[in-house]
């Protein structure tokens, strides 16, 4: 790595990017591992600094995270943030136990003593909290530098240039977060400010193409933003020695197989090859209610065209026996929500990306956007010189409509709901809302309920509305739309979509909800 590096240490968190998001920020390389990794694989990196994550963990309990103490020896800068703090409490000498106050949310800490970590920040900083524990006696050569009413809040041992908090810098909640990561990472570290965009695509394109060698590719092409900007990337990388391949999965919106074949034609200049397995997969998902169960049939469906697919375009070349390489556009916010592939972090539910890969795939998996967030990869966009139509296009689900509909997936409730969810998008344009919009759409319920059209009796389906605004799709909050533009697609979806006599707006943040239904 020819450039600064901070190697961030994940214990669990469910925030653990946003910290390597905060320090992409100040244009400094981040990379995260595991906190299991060896201190091999972490030297091997030449850091100028180590940041230990949070976790869900106690760390006296015997399942703790078994990373290795020696890390702590290593000689460069450490930021313990939360969990990290107690880790290096716990193995230095101190000693941490169950708190009668745990603190959660919003706080109020105290700086109570000068150090280079809160170098120009407030006496008094709103912050935000999450822990069951607390420091109960500091390790030989610390000092308390931060508190609470409840607990300790920082710490720092200045000769060993070791520090730590026990709230959360990264979020978004703590006012001075930022500054304090800011004054570890470009002061006390020293890193220097040259990872842009610029240097991912450098970097990328060259890890692609040692990846790939002579061989061939096939992309996994949704027409969102994720999937045309790694398209783009790779395709920059090998040529056209890479071919898309577009399935019509029998839940796209309302248009859209033939719009992303003409967008990526024409706009990209991308091979595409459209495949349409539209009945395949409904026949595949009919009588499936489990969402769970509906992302693995549509993962699987995936991955099984792709492979027929790519055997026949292969064979068709002559050059069958080189096709080894899958490309998706999965982000770090499909990897977190679906297993924790970098640490101890929980599942909250499978993406098709990530979560219903078969054990026996044939092709192997490049994802050069799987460590980015949304806005990230979209500056990358910009960055390839790629048109505004189709970067700020909003986040569009895997599995499609499959999880906006609850309960059984069939052709009409398809139907139905393509045509809600295209009102609700035309609209929303309309009104100038879009761009503002991290997503807008509807949701059909599994919900039936009286009404009136005509003087006649109705008995048909609910449509929910959802719109929310979010940086990165970890967090989101619903969106107080207008009245006028809620009464506008209420009432054409009722009067304009047959089997709809009833629209609800979904005003539910993340969290403690999810941005989809399912």
């Amino acid at each position: 790595m020819d450039t600064s590096t901070i190697v961030i240490l994940d214990f669990g968190s469910q925030y653990t990017q946003l910290i390597a998001r905060r320090i992409r920020e100040f244009n400094v390389f981040s990379v995260v591992l595991p906190c299991t990794a060896s201190l091999e694989e972490i030297r091997a990196l030449k850091p100028l600094g180590l940041i230990l994550s949070g976790g869900p963990s106690s760390v006296y309990d015997a399942d703790a995270p078994a990373a290795d103490p020696k890390m702590l020896e290593m000689g460069v800068p450490i930021l313990g943030i939360c969990y990290g703090l107690q880790f290096i409490v716990h193995h230095m000498g101190g000693r941490v136990s169950p708190s009668d106050k745990r603190e959660y949310g919003h706080a109020v800490v105290s700086v109570v003593a000068e150090t280079a970590l809160f170098k120009d920040l407030p006496k008094s900083l709103a912050v935000w909290m999450s822990h069951g524990d607390k420091t109960e006696k500091l390790p030989p050569g610390f000092i308390e530098t931060a508190e609470t009413n409840h607990a300790v809040a920082g710490i720092a041992d200045d000769k060993r240039r070791i520090w730590g908090v026990q709230f959360h810098p990264e979020v978004v909640h703590s006012k001075q977060g930022t500054a304090l990561l800011s004054n570890f990472v470009l002061d006390i570290c020293g890193a220097v400010a040259d990872w842009t965009p610029e240097h991912f695509i450098q970097t990328t394109v060259e890890k692609i193409r040692a990846q790939v060698g002579d061989g061939h590719a096939i992309c996994g092409l949704s027409g969102g933003v994720d999937s045309s900007v790694a398209a783009v990337l790779v395709a920059k990388a090998i040529g056209d020695r890479l071919t898309c391949i577009f399935v019509n999965n029998g839940v796209l919106r309302k248009d859209e197989f033939t719009q992303v074949q003409v967008a990526m034609r024409e706009k990209l200049g991308l091979n595409v090859v459209a495949a349409d397995a539209s009945e395949r997969f409904l026949t595949k998902l009919a009588g499936v209610t489990d969402p769970e169960t509906k992302r693995k049939i549509i993962g699987n469906e995936f991955i099984e065209v792709f492979d027929q697919e790519a055997s026949r375009i292969l064979k068709d070349t002559g050059d069958a026996a080189d096709v080894a390489w899958l490309v998706q556009g999965t982000l770090y916010p499909d990897v977190i929500e679906s297993s924790s592939v970098k640490g101890p972090s929980q599942t909250i539910k499978s993406h098709h990306n990530v979560g219903g890969l078969p054990e026996n795939m044939k092709l192997k998996l490049i994802e050069p956007l799987r460590d980015l967030f949304k806005d990230e990869v979209r500056r990358i966009g910009r960055d390839l010189g790629m048109p505004a139509e189709i970067l700020e296009r909003q986040p569009f689900p895997g599995p499609g409509l499959a999880v906006r509909i609850l309960g059984e997936v069939t052709a009409e409730r398809v139907a139905i709901l393509q045509e809600a969810d295209a009102i609700v998008v035309a609209e929303i344009k309309a009104a100038g809302l879009y761009r503002q919009i991290w997503q807008s759409f509807a949701v059909l319920l599994p919900v039936k309920s009286v009404g009136v059209m005509g003087d006649q009796r109705t008995y048909a389906n609910t449509c929910a509305v959802r719109a929310v605004t979010s940086e990165d799709g970890m967090t989101a909050d619903w969106v107080p739309l207008p009245y006028e533009v809620l009464k506008t697609i209420s009432s054409r979806i009722v009067n304009e979509v047959r089997g709809i006599n009833r629209v609800v707006y979904d005003i539910t943040s993340k969290p403690p909800g999810t941005i989809e239904w399912e």
